[in-house]
């Protein structure tokens, strides 16, 4: 499943020039509101990096030898070690993998209510064969400023500044008014069931702070650019396409032929388009990016953004690779298996086609239209498993836009605080399908050149450490308090 990275509507932003003020810092004292961004707490920064080169070392993957049980238990037992009480951590196996909950408990006395805050995220990575890359990919190696290795940037990173903001906190003596419960999933990659498990046993929250979505992006000189709030994502979804036929010897071919039913299908799916589609997230985003687009661009998303039903609008801004996914629901198809002999007419042709599916619409919607679509008999059509819900947009939140662009700005004073939308797919998907407002607000600043999460060498400049820690300690304590 397509899991952090950065947003890619963020990358297509950057390209249509968002303007961003110049690299700057405050110099608060250690203890303000917004302290300096750099250096305010260097044994957290040191046990951040501790603990993501010893992450880093954890297997985490699907399947045999996934060290995920072991990597929550290493965490708790950092965690004990710090001081939070054994009892308030929970590490549980599920299957191969594993979840883990700790509880940084409040006094109950939050200004707006004494619901919990939940923080979201997951331990587990996706493969990586060591002969594909130029160093072990699961032994932590700092270079040239960067930590290289799988989940470097997905999503041990932020994971491992978050708890040692945790500990930064319980180091300070800081009593949250709400308990802070941090949810850390174990198979966010694939199927999802640690994180279905966590949302059925946690959903009544305050909000879910997901650390494994949003964040900032650099131009290519280290400028920055643009901060994105994720707010809402696109249901993910997989359908299996099948056409069969008695098959029989080439040499005596039939008008029924599956690989054909199979390409004309595809062929009409590809034709389509579904509907325009909008909400609060994506409306606040096109108006945003259009202060910089080109004339053409902006002109279109600021009548998108008036009028959907802009047909002019829609056809140019579904043009564009990058926006096309903004506009609605989108499906491809991604793989095709057909025939078994090449000198036998087929018995079977089968396609997968992946849709991600825009925000409040059901995936069951999407099978039959796709069945319309392809308006055949001898179409069968099912839904794969991945572990994937639909979930509404979180409503955007005047108090937390105005903390993040608060916090943010005090590192890099005007960089624009823009509201995104997934096309992937994060844990916040379970939670917000039961109504729990979740926002994905991770503070890493990166180059897209510098991205490489699911991919060969993934690597992360570890100057963000120090203003991570910042971010999530400035934002911790003043929704909690």
């Amino acid at each position: 499943m397509a899991r952090r990275g950065f947003e890619a509507f963020l990358a297509v932003a950057l390209a249509t020039g968002f303007a961003g003020a110049a690299q700057a810092q405050s110099a608060a004292k250690p203890g303000a509101a917004v302290p300096s961004p750099t250096g305010a707490y260097p044994q957290a920064e040191a046990q951040a990096v501790e603990l993501l080169k010893r992450g880093i070392g954890f297997r985490t993957v699907i399947g045999e030898g996934n060290q995920t049980f072991e990597y929550a238990t290493y965490l708790k037992g950092v965690l004990v070690e710090a001081g939070f009480p054994a009892e308030d951590i929970i590490v549980e196996r599920v299957g191969d993998t594993a979840f883990l909950v700790a509880r940084y408990r409040g006094t109950g006395k939050a200004k707006n209510g004494a619901k919990p805050i939940y923080i979201s995220g997951h331990m587990d990575v996706v493969e990586a064969k060591p002969a594909d890359w130029k160093r072990d990919p699961f032994t932590a190696v700092i270079e040239n400023g960067y930590i290289w290795g799988r989940g470097a940037s997905d999503m041990k990173y932020d994971l491992s500044t978050m708890v040692a903001t945790l500990i930064q906190l319980r180091r300070e003596g800081f009593k949250p008014g709400r308990d802070i419960l941090l949810l850390l999933s174990g198979d966010e990659e694939t199927t999802m069931k640690t994180t279905a498990i966590l949302a059925e046993r946690y959903h009544d929250a305050e909000l879910l702070l997901n650390i494994d979505g949003g964040g900032g992006e650099y131009d290519e000189s280290g400028k920055p650019m643009i901060f994105g709030v994720q707010g809402a994502e696109k249901t993910y979804a997989d359908f299996e396409l099948t056409f069969t036929n008695p098959g029989g010897h080439s040499s005596a071919p039939r008008k029924a032929n599956a690989i054909y039913s199979l390409a004309r299908a595809l062929e009409r799916i590809g034709a389509y388009e579904f509907p325009a589609q909008i909400n609060e997230i994506t409306k606040a985003s096109f108006l945003a990016a259009a202060d910089n687009a080109d004339p053409k661009t902006a002109d279109a998303m600021r009548r998108y953004a008036a009028n959907p039903g802009d047909k002019e609008a829609l056809a140019t801004l579904r043009a564009d690779p990058g926006y096309v996914g903004q506009t609605g629901t989108t499906c491809v198809a991604t793989m095709v298996n057909a025939g078994h002999a090449p000198n036998a007419l087929p018995q079977r042709a089968v396609a997968t086609v992946n849709c991600r599916i825009f925000p409040g619409t059901p995936v069951a919607d999407v099978q039959a239209k796709l069945k319309e679509v392809v308006n055949d008999p001898e179409l069968s059509i099912r839904e794969i498993e991945s572990g994937a819900v639909a979930s509404d947009a979180s409503p955007l939140r005047p108090d937390l836009m105005k903390l993040i662009a608060k916090t943010v700005h005090a590192r890099f004073p005007g960089v624009p605080i823009v509201p995104s939308m997934s096309a992937g797919a994060t844990d916040s998907m379970h939670f917000r399908a039961r109504g729990v407002q979740s926002y994905g607000i991770s503070p890493i600043f990166m180059k897209s050149s510098d991205a490489f999460a699911h991919g060969l060498n993934e690597r992360t400049p570890l100057s963000e450490i120090a203003p991570s820690i910042v971010f999530y300690r400035t934002v911790l304590m003043e929704l909690a308090k």
